[in-house]
């Protein structure tokens, strides 16, 4: 890590909070950037993805690509990219699938479990660590590149 490591902690209280923190995140978000998401099962990873992606213009529903790997969404002048690599077996199956191909100039890689592509991945712009606090959750957010400390300085 550089220099440029910032670290915020929030507590959210539930759901609705979750979603409008991947919202607040949407609204300031430049392409190209790299999110990693960590935490147990059900700490509410794809939760934030919901509203980071909807935040982002997608209109509809955004599901957890555990069984796919990844699943894309088109919009306007941007490619988002959510992966979950829960079921993935072995770290070279990201290679048979063309995991460079998606990290582009253009495109947001939000990654939940990514200890499990190690050494495939490029490096994350922002982590997100997210665990139970009672019924709520409390979020680590660090910035561990330039454009990520410039990300979660704006929320």
């Amino acid at each position: 890590m550089s220099s440029q490591v910032l670290v915020k902690t929030a507590l959210l209280e539930d759901e609705a909070a979750t979603v409008a923190l991947g919202q607040r995140l949407a609204q300031v978000l430049v392409a190209p950037i790299v999110i990693y998401l960590t935490g147990d099962l059900g700490a509410g990873k794809t939760t934030f993805s919901r509203g980071l992606i909807q935040g982002l213009g997608h209109n509809g529903a955004v599901k957890s690509p555990t069984y796919t790997l990844v699943e894309p969404y088109e919009l306007e002048d941007i490619e988002v990219f959510h992966f979950d690599l829960y079921r993935l077996s072995d770290p070279e199956e990201l290679e048979f699938m063309g995991i460079r191909d998606y990290f582009t100039d253009k495109s947001v890689c939000i990654v939940e479990w990514p200890e499990r592509g190690e050494g495939l991945l490029p490096a994350a712009d922002i982590h997100l660590h997210l665990k139970y606090d009672n019924t709520g959750r409390e979020i680590e957010i660090e910035a561990r590149t330039h454009a990520g400390r410039a990300l979660i300085e704006k929320i």
